[in-house]
Formats: structure tokens, sequence, C-alpha cells
């Protein structure tokens, strides 16, 4: 840590803190798999079957004195439960088979950014066969292709299944957070540099950059940042133009633009990585595989950064443990194709909809690429996190969710700092914690000077929450003018 001046003008050094740290992405990583034409069917079976024995075994406290059925065992007017794997039939969903449409007046001009529709209707399937799912207790716009559920109902005299009530899985259980946690340890989550687009601002990361390794800033903010154990970047750190990769061969031009990206976005790591440190976590505009789980980014993109032991590249999905506190995050193509296909007030309501279904990508592999799993289904949330993370996000929300067995954990939106200059600090690792809030708010930085130039730093906004896990925000704003050393 950098060194900061006493009072007596000799200078106060700060040792960062430390973390017990425990990768868990073991369950994402794909380990010498090829495609052998497998079919997607499979993941769906391993799916259902493992969500049905959780339902059957919840389903005695839900409804002890009906008869648990399979779709095929109907009987016209009784009453019984049925478990299986939700189908959202919708209107604007698109098909590969509409390019080749010879009525080319269906196929819409301009794709919808939401593809719900009035006519929108859903399925329950298992293994016997399908029904259709009748009744407003159900809200197609709720729910989405690919969940297990059990629906208590019966079947109609027009075949379909008049839902009467509707049972999830709900919150997983949650390893009880250690209370003789006594230091203060931070984790910065930073999402969407996209480094190498027009929007990216490298004076503004670099800023953030020096701020959180300490080399900015008076004795009390290298204090706060010595208490930073880990950075984790979750996805689209670089943007490659589209337009150099639309062709089959690369001018020597072009291959200097397609790396330069990297090449920038590595001496930042450099930086962060010789401090503290860092999880890097792909998203859909990096140099890696499309389809979930994204595999690591090859550390030879990252010559310098990969120097370091501190330096560790991740899965998107991401799960994590710092001092048995659990993290779990993605990039956001998850919410975001959630987002598409079904409503809710805001991404945070997306998210505690992926923990209640215990899926955390319920719309793979329909909407959703993923690899064709044959024997798991690795995005199944079988423990309940902590701290659940999306990055990629319009605007930065979060929300402390409690369950009914005690569970307690925040789900954070991080938002893309090309375009906020947001970066989101979690003091995940103690029991009285710090949110974002509008109320007092106290700077731990303010107006720094570069060359003479007066740039408007990070203000951190603060309000304690009693016994949560919470997070606070670092952005660009206005903040109490102070000179940094």
């Amino acid at each position: 840590m950098e060194d900061a001046e006493m009072g007596d003008g000799s200078p106060k050094h700060f040792d960062r803190k430390q973390a017990v740290y425990q990768n868990l992405d073991e369950r994402y990583v794909i380990h010498g798999e090829r495609y052998r034409g497998q079919q997607y069917s499979q993941i769906y079976f391993t799916r259902l079957h493992h969500m049905r024995n959780l339902l059957n075994s919840l389903v005695p406290k839900w409804k002890p004195h009906l008869p648990v059925h399979t779709i095929l065992g109907l009987e016209e007017g009784k009453e019984c439960i049925i478990i299986g794997t939700m189908y959202k039939h919708m209107k604007l969903k698109s098909s590969i088979l509409d390019e080749y449409s010879k009525e080319r007046s269906t196929v819409p001009l301009v794709k919808p950014h939401n593809f719900m529709h009035p006519d929108d209707h859903l399925i329950l399937e298992d293994e016997s066969g399908r029904v259709k799912l009748a009744g407003t207790f159900l809200a197609p716009s709720v729910y989405v292709t690919g969940i297990v559920v059990a629906l208590h109902g019966k079947e109609t005299s027009d075949g379909d299944f008049f839902v009467q009530d509707v049972l999830e899985a709900g919150l997983p259980p949650q390893i009880e957070q250690p209370l003789d946690l006594r230091e203060d340890k931070h984790v910065v989550f930073i999402s969407g540099l996209s480094v190498g687009s027009s929007m990216f601002n490298p004076l503004q990361f670099q800023l953030l950059v020096d701020h959180i390794t300490g080399h900015l800033g008076d004795e009390n903010e290298q204090s706060i940042a010595s208490q930073i154990v880990r950075v984790v970047i979750a996805g689209n750190s670089v943007q490659i133009s589209q337009g150099i990769l639309s062709g089959q061969t690369l001018a020597p031009k072009d291959q200097s633009r397609l790396t330069e990206p990297i090449k920038e976005f590595d001496i930042s790591l450099i930086q962060l990585a010789a401090a503290m440190p860092v999880d890097i976590m792909p998203g859909p505009s990096d140099p890696a595989n499309f389809s979930l789980p994204q595999q690591p980014l090859h550390r030879c993109l990252f010559p310098g950064a990969s120097v370091y032991n501190t330096f560790l590249s991740c899965t998107n999905p991401h799960q994590f443990e710092l001092d048995d506190v659990l993290f779990l995050g993605t990039s956001g193509q998850n919410i975001d194709d959630l987002s598409k296909y079904s409503d809710a007030k805001d991404k945070l309501e997306f998210m505690e909809r992926t923990l209640k279904w215990r899926h955390l990508a319920p719309t793979a592999p329909n909407t959703l690429g993923c690899y064709p799993y044959t024997d798991k289904d690795p995005f199944l949330i079988e423990s309940c996190p902590h701290v659940y993370f999306v990055g990629n996000q319009d605007k930065y929300e979060t929300r402390l969710l409690q369950g009914p067995e005690k569970q307690l954990l925040r789900l954070i939106c991080i938002p893309r700092f090309c375009e906020t200059g947001v970066a989101v600090v979690v003091l995940g690792l103690q029991l009285v914690a710090l949110v974002a809030a509008g109320g007092d708010a106290t700077s731990i930085s303010g107006c720094c000077s570069y060359g003479g130039s007066s740039l408007q730093h990070w203000l951190l906004l603060v309000l304690q929450v009693p016994l949560a896990i919470g997070c606070q925000v670092l952005a660009s704003g206005a903040a109490r003018s102070s000179s940094c050393r």
C-alpha cells in the first residue's frame, strides 16, 4: 500500500488486509468435452429429475391431502398435483424458420425489445406428455420456458389443466454466515468497461484503479483502500469492432486494431494484480465462447497481468467464497434474457425469481445459449449465496432479500462502467454493512488535480443497515473538495 504522511510528517504504512478465498467454479468448467451430436433434451430431463425430487419432498407440507399424478394420468374433474417443466408459447418469439418464410410480410422488420404478447400461454410438460394450463392463477408474463414447478388443479373437459395453486422450489438453504467477523473487508465489483469502445474513458478508469490501489487520497482514504481484499471484473471488459470480425481475412492495420483494446486492458490489470487479487469474468463482448457457461479468458491474452499469482481468470457464472461468505454472479446474460421473455418491475425482481426457481439461467437452452450437457445441469442453485450479483446492467440497484428459513442475501445490479462511471464496493465480510443511499453522504475523496486539470472523483454514499450484508457505490459525481496527495 501507498504510504501516507502522518501529522508529524513521517509516512504511515498500510498493509492490505487478507481474506481466505476459495474458487467454486469447478462445476462450470468444461473439461475436454466435445460436441458429439447430443441433444438439448438431456439437460431438460436432468433438470426435471433433480427438481421433481426436491418438489416431491415439499408437497407433503404444501398439499398433503392431494395425490401426485403424471400428466398422462390426469382424470377429468379430479384435483391433483402435477410436476413438470413449464413451456411458454409465445407468438412473437423469433424462429430460425422465419428467415426462410415465403411470406416475408410475416417477418417483422424491427425486432422488439420484449417478445411478450397478450395471446401467450403456458404449457406444462413431463416425460409422459404435456398439457395446456388454464385459469388466471398463473400470469404468463411472470414465467418463462424451463422452470420446474408443482401445480395444484384439475383437468377440464377441454383437456386443459385448470391451475388453482403453484409451488416453486423457493430459496435454497444457506450456510450460516460466521458471527466472529470483526474486520472490515471490502470487495470491489466492476462491469462493462468496454475498453476499445467510443464510450470508454481511460482517465476515468485510471482514477478508479489509482483509488482502490491506494495511490490517491489522504490517510483516511488509503486506510479504506487497504481494506479492499479483492476486485471482481464482471464481463464486457473489452469491445472489438464487429466490422473487423465480419471479413474472412484481416488486414495488418485491422490486426493492430483487434489487439489494441486487450493490450490496453492488460496494462490496467497489471496495476490491479500488483496490488490485490483480481477475478476477471468473460462477458458477451469479450474474446470467449458465446454459450454459457463461458470458460475463463485465456491467460495469453494478458501476458502482463497473468504473471501475478493474484490474477485469476474465472468462468461466467462465477462462484466463490471469501472468509466463508458465498458470492454468486454472472455477467448479465441470464437476467437480460429473462427481461426479453417475461416482465418485472426491475432487474432485481428477475434475480429474485431465479433464486426462488433455484436456477441461474432458466431460459437456457431455449433462448439463451448453453453447452448441451447430458448428465448434469450446472446452473441449478443448490446453496443460497450471501451476495448475488449481475453485471452489465443499465443502472445500480440493490436489495436485501430474506427467506423463510432465515436466509439473508444481498442482490446487486452492477452498472456498465463505461456509461455510468460506477463501481460497487461490497462489504460482504461483516454483518453490519453499508448500502447506497440518497440520504446523508460521506465523501471519501473529492476533487483531484492532475496536471492542472480538476476532475470530480468518486463519491461514496453510505447508510448503515444492521445485521445485513450490504454494499456501497463508488461513482463519478460531485464531491466535497479536498486535495489528493
